[in-house]
């Protein structure tokens, strides 16, 4: 007996082929619609902060922008790169053609549970990694310790809480989400789709020194690497959300430390090998916990589309474990103009297939309830001949010179 195909089961990366609908074209195409309609957001979110600036009055720097200041000025940085979420999740939905939320993870959604247990892992893991960066001797002057005060650094400290894991989440769904996916809806290597993304993100922060371009690139593998394995987004945006929130929070701590424009890509060596062991060490925690728990990583392949009614017209339906020994295939339609129809288990024993179109020419008519021959009341067979003239006797019945019983 043939059983019936199984679904193709997808990773994580090859997940954009999860859409029924799924064509060559559509990654590369959300792509495009991706880096056109996030510039369209920023463009919207800077138009709404100048209005706003020049309303309330701020002063205004060289280039004619609003100085807001350091903590809403990183806000603003922060919501700049948010807003990358709801256009990703809409191009997924709508070019994409599938579920947004399979780019969170291959149960189609961000696993609550599993992204809280990540966070504790990573907290205490970048803490002991950002604790050991003190300890290197300090480059800076007097100006950038200087500590801004408890009012000043919890109202930064509010803000950070709240923008921080948006705009780590938002370049999570970007890279190791979208790119990703992308990448896999033409390699099955999941190496081959992770290592892209890895040298994209790593640009995306622009170039300081190769130290810190290194330690981007580390990052963006690992990341990468917990995505496919855990099957969803929630290990790498626990990792990159606290760890942003210590970096965040420590330029928070010091006079004008928020204004600064260095970056990840700008660190030294020294500060490179504490950060990538704090990396690797997180790495390894949530693959022991993978150990000791049990997480999808994989989802089915949708299905070839069955007819709405079972078989194609005018084409005989197919069982769906073939056709059953012993059963004649049935038609759509019933039964083949002008060919007795078929029971559904075979023929019914002790009655006569009844004819579509009434009594087959021969044979007698068929009962409608019993389905056994019914002769019509002083009526020959249908199909014989007509009488010879002055007997009683059919055509075929005289030339063939049998006798034929008399009476009386």
């Amino acid at each position: 007996m043939t059983q019936p195909p199984l679904a193709e089961q997808l990773p994580y990366h090859r997940l954009a082929r999860i859409a029924p609908r799924y064509q060559w074209w559509r990654p590369l195409l959300g792509t495009l619609v991706v880096a056109v309609g996030y510039v369209l957001a920023v463009l919207v979110l800077m138009l709404c902060s100048l209005v706003l600036g020049l309303a309330l009055g701020y002063s205004q720097d060289a280039d004619g922008w609003p100085e807001f200041g350091p903590v809403p000025g990183t806000a603003l940085d922060l919501l700049s790169i948010a807003v990358g979420i709801p256009v990703l999740l809409l191009t997924v939905r709508w070019i994409g053609r599938r579920p947004a939320g399979t780019v969170s993870s291959v149960t189609g959604r961000l696993r609550g549970r599993w992204l809280g247990l990540c966070v504790l892992t990573a907290v205490p893991v970048l803490a002991l990694s950002m604790g050991a960066m003190f300890l290197l001797p300090s480059d800076g002057g007097d100006a950038e310790s200087q500590w801004v005060g408890w009012p000043a650094f919890g109202r930064a400290l509010a803000m950070l809480v709240v923008l921080v894991p948006l705009q780590a989440a938002a370049e999570e769904y970007v890279f190791r989400g979208w790119l990703t996916q992308t990448a896999g809806a033409f390699l099955r290597s999941p190496w081959a789709a992770l290592v892209p993304q890895a040298v994209l993100f790593a640009a995306a922060h622009g170039w300081g020194t190769p130290w810190g371009f290194a330690d981007l690139l580390v990052f963006g593998v690992c990341a990468g690497w917990l995505t496919w394995r855990t099957g969803g987004l929630e290990a790498s945006i626990a990792l990159h959300a606290v760890n942003n929130l210590f970096a965040f929070g420590v330029s928070a701590a010091v006079v004008d430390g928020l204004a600064s424009d260095e970056t990840a890509a700008d660190a030294g060596w020294q500060t490179v090998v504490l950060d990538v062991a704090g990396i690797l060490l997180y790495t390894a925690a949530v693959t022991w916990w993978l150990r000791r728990r049990r997480l999808e990583r994989t989802a089915p392949a949708p299905l070839p589309p069955v007819h709405p009614y079972g078989s194609v017209p005018g084409q005989w339906p197919v069982h769906p474990y073939g056709v059953l020994p012993g059963h004649a295939p049935v038609h759509p339609y019933g039964s083949a103009p002008g060919q007795s129809p078929a029971h559904p288990y075979g023929a019914v024993p002790g009655q006569w297939p009844v004819h579509p179109y009434g009594a087959v020419p021969g044979q007698w008519p068929v009962h409608p309830a019993t389905g056994a021959p019914v002769p019509p009341p002083g009526g020959a067979h249908p199909g014989a001949a007509a009488p010879w003239p002055g007997t009683g006797r059919p055509a075929e019945s005289a030339d063939s010179g049998e006798d034929t019983p008399r009476t009386g």
